[in-house]
């Protein structure tokens, strides 16, 4: 440190808080929101930690000082974060006849209370429904008041709940659905529902959820950066929002852990999480499965509409008996606040 300019030691300083906040996000993903929820909130923008050190690395690379060896080993621990934030090249995979295909998409009531100045809104998703023709689809709040009916879905269950507003969960498949039902999540207007869809000689068991919202507003305002009182205050009523949101779904997501346990079938799980892939609740609801992006995805695989930020909270994830022939994301469909995503699959 001696040998540093005032402004290197001042850099440092806040080059080793950095590295020891990614120390802790790296951790996180192991820990239960209930025991650490206010910490749980850093799982969000680790990969705004990653790119900050990837910046310090380079920073001192550039003057040939000691002090890279920091930012290195942060970057070097966290390598297997990288891919679920980032994906460098996709695979597709060419089609067979024993492929199908699974897309997820959360419609946000067909723009019921008008949140797109669009009155077309709930056609183009049935257009872009019909044009993409998986072979099944989950959608997450769904909604009758758009008087939308995928007729090409001979197959389908539909969970509806609410008093005043009548939200739920969809699944629409061109297979036969043998069994369904859905899970009780305690004290909450989110829901998780299941399908056993006979394909073929094979029994795959889709759940489609929907997991406890952080409402965070899509615009950031919330996020503001400026340091006056009332945004600090602000930032600090969020923060408990979201750790009070993240306990919540640690319950949900040990619901459906417990659920499928009892399952005997190969399972795909899908829907909006309302969480990132670095966090405790994905690491869970996760488990053994694939996680069809980092798989076969390019890009950021963004899902949600959230500005400044590719967040990436919406899911497919497949047995391992399956094989991840594709992964397809849509950021240009702005019908909703979240963007539909599609993977294809086979059996192996």
């Amino acid at each position: 440190m001696k040998k540093l300019s005032w402004f290197n030691k001042t850099m440092y300083f806040f080059n080793i808080v950095l590295a020891v906040l990614t120390f802790l996000a790296y951790v996180l993903p192991f820990l239960a929101p209930k025991f650490f929820p206010f910490l749980s909130v850093l799982t969000l923008i680790l990969p705004l930690f990653l790119i900050l050190n990837g910046l310090y690395f380079i920073y001192w690379l550039l003057q040939f000082k000691r002090q890279v060896i920091l930012s290195g080993l942060v970057l070097l621990l966290g390598i297997t974060f990288i891919n679920k934030f980032y994906k460098f090249s996709a695979t597709d995979l060419p089609r067979e006849e024993k492929d199908f295909v699974v897309m997820s998409y959360n419609v946000r009531l067909f723009n019921l209370f008008k949140w797109i100045q669009d009155e077309d809104v709930a056609s183009n998703i049935r257009t872009f429904v019909n044009d993409e023709n998986p072979d099944i689809l989950c959608i997450q709040e769904f909604s009758h008041s758009a008087d939308i009916d995928f007729k090409v879905y001979k197959h389908r269950y539909i969970f509806m709940q609410g008093d005043k507003i009548k939200t739920g969960q969809a699944i629409f498949s061109k297979f036969p659905i043998i069994n369904e039902g859905h899970l009780d999540l305690p004290s909450s207007n989110n829901s998780v529902i299941f399908a056993d869809i006979k394909k073929g000689k094979d029994i795959i068991r889709v759940y489609n959820m929907h997991l406890q919202s952080i409402k965070i507003s899509p615009d950031v305002n919330e996020m503001s950066e400026n340091i006056d009182e009332v945004n600090q205050k602000k930032s600090l009523v969020v923060a408990r929002r979201i750790s009070r949101a993240f306990r919540k779904q640690q319950q949900q997501a040990e619901i459906i852990m417990e659920h499928k346990k009892s399952c005997e079938y190969p399972i795909i799980i899908c829907g909006d999480m309302n969480n990132s892939a670095f966090s405790y609740v994905y690491r869970s609801i996760r488990g053994t499965l694939q996680d069809t992006f980092e798989e076969a995805g390019k890009g950021f695989g963004r899902t949600y509409n959230f500005r400044y930020y590719p967040a990436r909270i919406d899911y497919i994830f497949a047995d391992p008996k399956m094989h991840v022939k594709s992964f397809t994301d849509f950021p240009e469909f702005t019908n909703s606040d979240h963007y539909p995503i599609m993977t294809r699959l086979s059996m192996d």
